[in-house]
């Protein structure tokens, strides 16, 4: 419940700073436009908090956070004095009115550069992307990629962390191959690998890219040594200590394999344990029941314990950070590659390349807000910074109902020398209106399967 709660709470901070973002980059041009402005609202439906400025805007925060707006006098929504008509948003040059539109979606990337930026001042801390293992006749084994080796290159674009490596292989989804250069340990030169995706096989709602081409990353062993007992858990509660070591799990051995026992306590919540372990050279049988807590709406058993772990090797641990200077330009090439990888998706989905699948609804959304939350400040400000982009291109789609169907009027206005007709313009938002709802359809129904 707590973990629901956590994530709900981060959505709606997220998409509260998200909407407010977009909706003042049209409230701003649009005063500077000299358009009166009525309302500035962050959601829907009942106001919960209100002020009015001397301009007379009214600044609303309304009860269902999913979304807001900015309302402007209109001569076409209402009646407007003769007196005021100059106010106006519909008597505004088309070029006036084009800005005031496009403002929105460049708020959500210049809001993505400051983010980014902070992200980078701050310093982001990552891993080298030394590789670990190679999944057995995958298609990065087939590739020689070479074991303990370290990835400098992806398709021609450098890479300093893993988080730059799925960037870049997202971006190849389609392609027949792929190239990769990497070093082995201790040398200055790196190889060119070619790996064959011809027949790749990449769900990103059921893997990550580095797995499906067999790309295990390096990672300190785990032992299956207790390091550390949480207060109050259920392993404090029923004795284990510091120091103990797992031998087997309800008659299974364990054989030094972490993944394997925390995956069978996953398993077993609220549900009677034996454990055999090792204790100052004496075997030792107990009997646990593993905590529960609640995971993407599934108990997950977990008992309170971590392992302990081989130190990272010299070098391998970094902090990405630019310097007051340098995060700028570092900002600025983030949002762009973002922004580039995010258009060739939906082309990706156009020609089918990338199935709709993958679309993400409210609900991955709110669980990316929670985790990156819980990550640390840093993370949560990568995460805005990703989904004001996505906010940013969504709403520039030549939908009618959005700012790009709008934007799309006002440039047939622009070369014609006349408005689109009121009829033409109502039948585009009716078919915009059952395209959107379309597509968020198919997005919650793929969060709920991934449930």
């Amino acid at each position: 419940m707590f973990d629901v709660i956590w994530n709900l709470a981060s959505f709606v901070v997220a998409l509260g700073i998200l909407v407010t973002v977009h909706e003042y980059g049209h409230f701003w041009v649009a005063r500077k436009c000299g358009v009166q402005v009525d309302r500035f609202s962050v959601g829907f439906g009942k106001p919960i908090w209100r002020r009015t400025d001397k301009h007379g805007t009214e600044f609303v925060v309304a009860l269902i956070p999913l979304g807001g707006y900015v309302k402007m006098l209109d001569e076409r929504v209402n009646d407007v004095p003769p007196e005021k008509a100059h106010l106006a948003f519909n008597n505004k040059s088309v070029y006036q009115r084009i800005a005031i539109i496009a403002a929105g979606p460049l708020a959500n990337f210049a809001f993505a550069i400051v983010a980014f930026y902070l992200m980078f001042l701050i310093g982001v801390p990552s891993v080298k992307p030394y590789i670990g293992e190679l999944t057995p006749n995958s298609i990065a084994a087939q590739a020689k990629l070479p074991v303990n080796g370290e990835i400098v290159e992806v398709a021609g674009k450098s890479v300093k962390d893993w988080q730059d490596i799925n960037m870049a292989l997202v971006g190849e989804i389609g392609q027949s191959s792929i190239a990769i250069k990497a070093r082995q340990p201790d040398s200055v030169y790196a190889k060119e690998f070619t790996l064959d995706t011809s027949d790749w096989q990449f769900a990103p709602e059921k893997t990550s890219s580095l797995a499906s081409l067999g790309i295990v990353p390096f990672s300190p062993k785990v032992h299956t040594e207790i390091a550390a007992i949480g207060e109050g858990s259920a392993a404090a509660r029923v004795g284990l200590q510091i120091g103990d070591t797992l031998l087997s799990i309800n008659g299974e051995t364990i054989n030094n394999d972490w993944r394997f026992f925390a995956t069978e306590i996953k398993a077993l919540a609220k549900q009677e344990v034996a454990l055999t372990l090792l204790r100052n050279g004496q075997q030792v049988a107990l009997t646990v029941v593993p905590d529960a807590r609640e995971v993407n709406g599934k108990l997950v058993g977990y008992l309170g314990i971590s392992p302990k772990l081989d130190p990272w090797p010299e070098g391998h641990r970094i902090t990405i950070a630019h310097g007051v200077l340098g995060s700028f330009p570092e900002s600025m090439e983030r949002t762009w590659n973002l922004v580039v990888l995010s258009f060739e998706m939906i082309g990706k989905l156009i020609t089918g390349d990338v199935s709709v699948k993958n679309l993400s609804g409210p609900i991955s959304i709110a669980q990316g807000a929670g985790n990156s939350a819980g990550y640390g400040f840093v993370y949560f400000l990568g995460f805005l910074a990703l989904i004001s982009i996505n906010l940013g291109i969504i709403n520039l789609l030549p939908l009618p109902v959005l700012d790009g169907g709008h934007l799309l009027y006002y440039l047939i206005e622009l070369l014609t020398g006349k408005p689109v007709p009121e009829k033409i313009q109502e039948l585009g938002f009716r078919f915009g209106a059952l395209a959107l709802l379309t597509l968020m359809s198919i997005a919650i129904f793929n969060d709920i399967s991934r449930l």
